[in-house]
């Protein structure tokens, strides 16, 4: 059972790991979209990557269990503690820094009652309006990290299927 847990966990912290990739692939390309066009690009990513997203609580509880299961001291449990750092840092990236713009790029966009719920879920707007290039930057770079702590946590968590205490 415990390496079901394991295989079914590398699962489930496979795709947020790959949704960050794929956002941070963008960068380069979507960097040289003018404003109207990239505001454009931006929503189309609903409803799709916020689906994908539900993997990301997901994780954290996976990668939770597997940690609380997984015999401590043993080289194994340093990997999934790093992996469960990783999506715990993935989940604050998302949380302090590409939410708040997701919730601008959504303002007045027709979406789901759930969806108005979640978009709507943080702190409120800022008291200036940010100029959009500080709302793109600050959506791509937290992307690019969040690509990095995911795939560190992906990583470590594959080492730990092949590490035996």
């Amino acid at each position: 059972m415990f390496d079901l847990l394991q295989v079914v966990t590398v699962m489930i912290v496979a795709l947020p790991a790959a949704l960050s990739i794929a956002h941070a692939l963008e960068l380069p390309g979507k960097m040289r979209l003018d404003e109207e066009t990239y505001r454009a690009v931006q929503r189309i990513y609903y409803p799709g990557f916020t689906i994908g997203g539900a993997a990301e609580p997901l994780s954290v509880i996976a990668t939770g269990l597997l940690l609380f299961l997984t015999p401590a001291g043993t080289a194994a449990f340093w990997l999934v503690l790093v992996a469960f750092l990783a999506m715990l840092a993935t989940g604050a990236i998302y949380w302090l820094a590409v939410h708040p713009v997701n919730k601008h790029w959504m303002e007045g966009q027709p979406v789901s009652a759930s969806s108005a719920r979640f978009f709507g879920a943080g702190a409120k707007r800022e008291d200036r309006e940010p100029e959009w290039t500080e709302l793109r930057d600050r959506w791509e770079y937290a992307h690019v990290a969040r690509a990095v702590v995911t795939s560190v946590g992906l990583l470590a968590l594959v080492v730990s299927l092949v590490t035996r205490p």
